[in-house]
């Protein structure tokens, strides 16, 4: 490019950047000149997520002088931003004394090599002095979130979508590269094609995304990146980061869709050409805190009560996964940002569901607090176990029934060491949240019936299908409204669509089997509504 100054800014912290290696300017402000995230071109560069091109640096808007590094000498200033899936790691930099701004050509050129740069500080390359060039996925992380469900869990990461890593983000031969790329682009679109073909249900948003498999804006800007000298994986990922960091910006809900899609598809594509991902029969860590972006209902139930906790990087409190949580009662910290690109399978990890805190390879100190919490948790059970037989009984000699709270097959084995007196809230919405379509009746009459037997007798108040609001079924519209707690859900959309609550009802009645049979109706507020 024949520029005077070239200068790499790495994060030191989420908010700091540190000037690490520099040709050009005073040697002597390496590891010396810091600035936050946001202030000077070069901040502004990494708060924006984009470029910053300029053939009049003093001028422009954010120009903020640092005279230890001498660079009052050069007017003009290219920084791109040095990011992997979507995350700003720093900012690369080239200045020029000619009062120019750089071309088009230099700008994706920098951009090609900002992109090496990232992928090799990924694996390590670039480790010394200070927080900004340390290993990376070895210091400790503490992470705050949300809190989905409470609870505590000690454990080790197990990722729902193992993250790929490119070793070799230089290809040596584009043609070949090229080649590469279009026979993994053949078998994604295969893929994708089964995936309509296959699927009833929510055929037109497998039909775009079939759309972006197809693309050819996305597929030409690979072969651009592969032009210029990155592998077909590297490639994939460049394009996968733009998209990510476009998402991040993204308000409106249908392109945030769209771009998690394009998302979705990169990862398929990356797994495809580099052959990692999770492979079938592979062996669980030892207790296994279960870490992803989001995840589905469904899948979260594949992995059965193994699982002794949950850390989203998305989710929300009403969300299918945190219900299912409950359910299994397992602690879930959803919101805890950067978890899937920060975490490693095996880390060891701490997941606090009281406070939404995620301590991710702990120092010993913390591990041993929280050791600690954990075992005076354990202490106030035993308690609780001491009493569990005696009888709920006020001090004024009135009896209580105490009964517990179920939505699945697996909490009923709970049952007997309880000391519960039945199930008085047994939610069958679940069965209805996990499935892609409507469960058949027979099904739900014969897991009806295992729930009864499971309960020995004592007695079990099915609750009928509770949806609305913030729990929506994959096969039905939502409905917009402005006040949707309140709204059209519950007995509500039950009387509205009279075949699902008769089936249901009907289901209830042969899974009971002429035993005795308690139903609760969910959100009656009128007589006429019961």
């Amino acid at each position: 490019m024949g520029t005077d100054v070239c200068s790499i800014y790495l994060l030191r912290d989420t908010q700091t950047l540190e000037l690490c290696a520099t040709e050009g300017l005073k040697p002597e402000a390496v590891h010396q000149t810091r600035l936050k995230v946001g202030e000077g071109l070069v901040g502004r560069v990494a708060s924006e997520h984009r470029p910053v091109n300029t053939g009049r640096a003093p001028e422009e808007r954010g120009f903020r002088f640092m005279p230890e590094t001498g660079e009052e000498t050069y007017s003009s200033f290219l920084g791109v931003p040095i990011q992997r899936l979507g995350e700003t790691r720093g900012v690369l930099v080239v200045q020029s004394r000619a009062s120019e701004p750089f071309s088009e050509d230099q700008i994706y050129a920098l951009e090609i090599v900002a992109m090496v740069v990232a992928e090799m500080a990924e694996l390590g390359a670039f480790v010394g002095e200070g927080a900004a060039l340390a290993a990376p996925h070895q210091q400790p992380v503490t992470l705050r979130g949300g809190i989905g469900q409470e609870g505590t869990a000690l454990g080790h990461v197990l990722l729902h979508e193992p993250r790929v890593v490119v070793t070799n983000p230089v290809g040596d031969d584009p043609e070949a590269e090229r080649e590469r790329l279009h026979e993994a682009l053949g078998r994604l679109r295969a893929l994708v094609d089964s995936m309509v073909s296959e699927v009833g249900e929510h055929l037109q948003v497998l039909r775009s995304y079939r759309m972006f498999a197809n693309s050819r804006g996305w597929v030409r800007r690979m072969e651009d990146d592969i032009a210029a000298g990155l592998s077909a994986e590297a490639a994939v990922e460049k394009e996968q980061s733009v998209a990510r960091a476009r998402m991040a910006h993204a308000s409106d809900p249908y392109l945030h869709e769209r771009l998690h899609d394009l998302d979705d598809l990169s990862n398929r594509l990356l797994r495809l050409l580099t052959g990692q991902g999770r492979q079938e029969g592979e062996i669980m860590p030892e207790n296994p805190i279960l870490v992803a972006r989001n995840i589905g209902p469904g899948e979260l139930l594949e992995y059965g009560r193994a699982l002794k906790g949950v850390v989203l990087e998305e989710g929300s409190v009403g969300s299918h996964a945190a219900i299912v949580a409950r359910a299994l009662a397992i602690p879930l910290v959803i919101h805890a940002a950067r978890i899937t690109t920060e975490a490693l399978n095996g880390d060891p990890i701490l997941v606090d569901g009281d406070q939404g805190i995620v301590h991710l390879r702990p120092e010993e100190s913390v591990a041993a607090a929280f050791r600690d919490k954990m075992a005076m948790q354990a202490q106030a059970q035993e308690r609780y176990g001491s009493i569990r037989d005696l009888p709920a009984e006020t001090r004024d000699g009135v009896r209580i029934t105490l009964k517990m709270n179920a939505g699945l097959m697996a909490d009923l084995p709970s049952l007997e060491g309880s000391g519960a007196e039945g199930v008085g809230l047994f939610r069958t919405e679940l069965q209805f949240l996990t499935r892609s379509t409507v469960p058949k009746r027979t099904e739900l009459a014969a897991l009806y019936s295992r729930v009864m037997d499971s309960a020995k007798g004592r007695r079990v108040v099915f609750r009928t299908l509770d949806i609305g609001s913030d729990k929506v079924l994959p096969y039905m519209k939502r409905q917009e409204e402005p006040n949707p707690a309140m709204g059209w859900r519950a007995i509500r959309v039950g009387l509205d669509r009279p075949g699902i609550l008769r089936m249901q009802l009907q289901a209830l009645i042969r899974g009971a089997a002429g035993r005795p049979l308690s139903v609760m109706f969910p959100f009656v507020a009128h007589a006429d509504e019961f």
